[in-house]
């Protein structure tokens, strides 16, 4: 018979304990992959890899503000640009891509932003070799008043091709815009914060009464900047358009239109940091890194919080460890007699040292396998509640590199603890053992 299966015979007749030792080790190293895995989905989210694009140009303020609201669809718009800024940039020959996002509104129920935006930003991928998809049935906005919506909206809301709703004015629930969009397409799941987008033509969102910016201002406002002061648009030159509802609307004077971001793709990854800066100079816009603003938000928050949860879980196995140590600790005193038979038979001392110590590691070994199996089981009924809260897609199955650690860690931790009882083992003399 060998020590392992020695040790497991001993595991045996002292289940109960065994078990709830074991048990105690499973619970921490289920905490752990827990962490783990989640914190492994929120960083790929908020990582560079989630954007298309290399800057989002928005008002002057806080750079990760902009960045949280424009990508991610939270925190608040800082303010707004004039539209002849857009078209200053998308005109720029180093500009690839330049799509405009107005923000600010949200669905009736408050629950999901609105977006209005060009069609063209469906046509550019969301993140480096993921392009949008659409679910059967759908497809992309053409006429002012179309809509196309994520995943999760449509989830939520019950929505499918042909709904129509309305939105609420800057979030004010109790502002609600008579007009009606109309739902054309509906994204296939990505996983991002688009799935929790509405996205409505831009065309569409000006002509929204309330969204225009009173003539007056727009003068005080490039009087101030240095701007060419805006003159009214003839009512002759605007276009109109006949909604849904039967109403004539009319096109809003460019002058009169502002964007909350631009989000910007060069033709030439060197271009980027050269527009970035010439932005800066100006009075009146910045030029956001959505992937440094984003690495500072991992290393400052997210980073600092994940290590305080594995430390956390850290110290939970540790004390795991301990209370196997007092259980095989506590178990010598009834086992002198069966060591003393053992040494009396032919084991050596080393041999009753391996045992006990093969003991502390098959329980923690044991627990932790144990612990694997309940954390990932964790993850996949945490799944679907958190992929219907957020936009955070979770897969059960996905495996961490840092899970590797974690067996080899609790070996050398099971080793460490059942060194005491091992060496207690090993001291034991056979004559006393055998009159007790």
């Amino acid at each position: 018979m060998n020590l392992v299966n020695i040790a497991w015979k001993s595991i045996r007749q002292r289940s109960l304990a065994s078990s709830l030792t074991a048990l105690s080790v499973a619970l921490g190293v289920a905490l752990m992959v827990t962490v783990l895995v989640i914190n492994s989905v929120v960083t790929k989210m908020f990582s560079q890899s989630m954007t298309g694009y290399d800057l989002v140009v928005g008002a002057k303020g806080s750079a990760m503000q902009l960045v949280l609201n424009t990508i991610y669809f939270l925190d608040k718009p800082i303010e707004n640009l004039p539209y002849s800024y857009y078209q200053k940039i998308r005109n720029n020959s180093g500009v690839s891509h330049a799509i405009p996002f107005c923000l600010g509104d949200t669905t009736q129920d408050g629950r999901f932003r609105i977006v209005g935006t060009i069609p063209e930003y469906f046509d550019i991928e969301y993140m480096p070799k993921h392009k949008f998809q659409f679910q059967p049935g759908g497809g992309i906005m053409k006429d002012p008043f179309d809509a196309v919506i994520g995943a999760r909206v449509a989830r939520s809301n019950g929505w499918s091709v042909g709904s129509q709703f309305s939105i609420a004015h800057g979030g004010n629930l109790e502002d609600v815009h008579a007009e009606k969009f109309t739902v054309k397409g509906i994204l296939a799941p990505t996983g991002t914060p688009n799935d929790g987008g509405v996205f409505i033509h831009l065309d569409g969102f000006y002509m929204i009464p309330g969204h225009e910016k009173p003539l007056d201002e727009v003068r005080e406002r490039d009087k101030a900047f240095g701007l060419e002061i805006a003159e009214e648009t003839p009512s002759r030159e605007r276009r109109t358009f006949q909604g849904p509802d039967g109403k004539v609307y009319k096109e809003l004077p460019d002058s009169q239109k502002e964007v909350t971001a631009i989000l910007v793709r060069v033709k030439f990854m060197t271009f980027a940091p050269m527009l970035q800066a010439s932005i800066k100079k100006g009075p009146l816009a910045q030029a956001a890194n959505p992937i440094a603003e984003i690495g500072k938000l991992l290393r400052n928050i997210v980073g600092n919080i994940r290590t305080v949860l594995v430390v956390m879980t850290a110290l939970i196995i540790v004390v795991s460890g301990v209370s196997i140590f007092v259980s095989i600790y506590n178990s010598m005193s009834d086992r002198r007699r069966e060591i003393a038979i053992m040494r009396a038979l032919g084991a050596s001392r080393t041999t009753v040292f391996s045992i006990i110590i093969a003991e502390s590691i098959l329980l923690c070994v044991g627990g932790g396998i144990l612990g694997f199996l309940i954390g990932h089981t964790l993850v996949f009924i945490a799944s679907p509640v958190v992929e219907a809260r957020s936009e955070i897609l979770l897969n059960p199955w996905a495996f961490e590199l840092d899970e590797l650690i974690i067996l080899p860690a609790l070996i050398v931790l099971a080793t460490i603890v059942g060194l005491v009882p091992g060496l207690t083992a090993y001291r034991t003399d056979v004559a006393r053992g055998l009159a007790e």
